[in-house]
């Protein structure tokens, strides 16, 4: 009923606004003031919602005539594939899979006979029909005792054949689901020969012939699956290649295959730079570039330090090279955000583990501060405040990791406090182009070195001496103020000398020598009343210019 009622009420309110330009067409005609168009001649829009019947026929239909076709297409498919599949003993070898080119010759003429009738049916009856083509092929050399073709030269070259004609009706249609089923053929082709030199090449043409087909078609989801395909092929050799019927194993040869986990990443990566410069990256780009680098990342260390560990340190620097590269080629190329920070930051990552694998412990977390230094300038460079947080995150750490790793606190410590103040500089001097409207990230770097250099002296120099070496620490930041004008390192200065009076006042006072008790209680007041005197005479000079 409230239907009814909302239909009368719109129907009212069209006849009064036709009503009203029936009006001032009169006027205009009156006043021979012609209209260059008349709007009545326009279709009136639809106004009413679609029903709750219509909306549930139309997902019935879509149901019905567009899911139920694929399903079912699938479903009879995947059961000819067990039909050819089916080891008959009694039968001549070739007769499955000539049994199978019948099927695939009816499939195909039923496709034509249907493709104005029953067009959505036509087409994957079509698409089911290629795929049997693949394994009628396959079954002459596969899943037979006595095999009707046994030279595996002939039988790829033929499955070849297949796949390059499946690959063509696909971009004959324009079909982004056929070519992605084409594609996964050729995949399957190269596994089933169960050999490295065949397998790696025919990925890399995978990845070549994807890039050509997202550049010309723009086919995001067909590209967003090779990369996935491709890596996971990869990754099916690497664990024994069960595709080819072997048993499961890690594959120790050759150590080129990561050098090929490298050229795919490059490949996808060319084929995802489009766009213009500084215009916002699709979610589509984000996504593959994510995809890219983090399963050629995880593929290549999970190899590297399973099966080739003596080359890790050149490998992962190898690594870390060429995602620094291509970082910096979709910035200076696209201005881009997520993608610069992904590359950066595995290129980083796997900095760090090049480091590891080359420095003994405990010099490794020296280099690994000091690496912090060079994140902190890129990341500059690139105008990121992503990556300066992240890196922040992972300079807390490693120093983190160094505490707990090292039984005894030495020298090494004092380097994150240095990388520490020297990073909070750099980003002050540099703050313009990283648009920083808050001091919260130089303020954690300023905090850290406030927090670690206290700790690493308490632990590195003789108790004796403790409140001497805070103090000194303290005068430091009180000369960078002065030399830098900068009154953080005033306030660092303040809370280090609040620190040493405590610490003199309660641990001084009971576990010190009596001779260093005195010279740190004399050394430490007679500074403390310095400090005291430069303030009283800067506050008199603010007085005076006030004045």
């Amino acid at each position: 009923m409230e239907n009814n009622s909302d239909s009368e009420k719109i129907n009212q309110l069209v006849s009064y606004l036709k009503n009203i330009e029936s009006r001032v067409s009169k006027l205009e005609t009156h006043l021979n003031l012609g209209a260059e168009s008349s709007e009545s001649e326009s279709p009136i829009p639809e106004i009413l919602p679609e029903s709750p019947t219509d909306r549930s026929d139309s997902l019935e239909t879509q149901i019905g005539q567009v899911w139920f076709a694929k399903t079912g297409i699938v479903i009879l498919a995947i059961g000819i594939v067990f039909l050819l599949t089916f080891p008959y003993r009694n039968l001549p070898s070739f007769l499955p899979s000539l049994v199978g080119y019948v099927l695939v010759g009816f499939l195909f003429w039923l496709s034509n006979y249907w493709k104005n009738s029953l067009q959505f049916i036509s087409q994957y009856i079509f698409g089911g029909a290629l795929l049997l083509l693949f394994f009628s092929t396959l079954r002459l050399h596969y899943f037979s005792l006595d095999p009707a073709i046994e030279n595996l030269t002939v039988e790829l070259l033929l499955l070849g054949i297949v796949s390059t004609f499946h690959i063509f009706y696909s971009l004959k249609r324009k079909s982004p689901y056929l070519m992605s089923l084409g594609i996964t053929l050729v995949s399957v082709t190269a596994l089933t020969s169960d050999t490295f030199w065949v397998i790696f090449p025919l990925m890399v043409l995978i990845s070549v012939w994807s890039v050509y087909v997202k550049k010309t078609f723009d086919w995001n989801p067909f590209y967003t699956y090779s990369i996935v395909l491709v890596y996971f092929s990869h990754l099916a050799w690497f664990v024994g290649n069960p595709v080819a019927g072997n048993n499961f194993g890690l594959e120790s040869s050759p150590l080129i295959n990561i050098y090929f986990l490298l050229l795919y990443c490059l490949i996808y990566a060319y084929g995802n730079l489009s766009g213009k410069r500084s215009e916002e990256e699709s979610m589509n780009a984000v996504l593959n570039t994510l995809l890219n680098s983090f399963m050629c990342f995880l593929l290549f260390l999970i190899i590297s330090l399973s099966k080739f560990m003596s080359a890790v340190a050149v490998s992962e620097l190898i690594f870390s090279v060429l995602f620094l590269l291509l970082s910096i080629l979709y910035y200076e190329k696209l201005k881009s955000k997520y993608s610069t920070f992904f590359y950066a930051i595995l290129g980083y990552t796997a900095l760090s583990i090049a480091i590891v694998n080359n420095f003994p412990k405990p010099d490794y977390f020296v280099w690994l501060s000091w690496q912090s230094l060079v994140v902190v300038a890129t990341a500059l460079w690139f105008r990121s405040k992503i990556i300066i947080v992240a890196n922040f995150i992972m300079y807390l750490i490693i120093f983190f990791t160094y505490l707990v790793l090292e039984e005894e606190i030495g020298a090494i410590a004092l380097s994150f406090g240095v990388v520490a103040l020297i990073s909070a500089r750099i980003l002050n001097w540099q703050k313009s182009r990283l648009d920083l409207t808050t001091d919260s990230m130089r303020l954690a770097y300023l905090g850290s070195a406030f927090i670690i250099f206290p700790y690493a002296l308490y632990h590195i120099v003789p108790s004796d001496y403790v409140g001497l070496s805070w103090t000194a620490v303290a005068i430091g930041y009180y000369v960078m103020s002065i030399i830098l004008k900068n009154r953080k390192y005033r306030w660092m200065a303040l809370l280090t000398f609040v620190l040493t009076v405590v610490y003199v006042l309660f641990v001084g006072t009971t576990n010190l020598d009596p001779s260093y008790r005195i010279i740190s209680f004399i050394f430490l007041g007679a500074v403390l009343l310095v400090i005291s005197i430069l303030y009283s005479k800067r506050k008199k000079g603010s007085e005076l210019t006030n004045d």
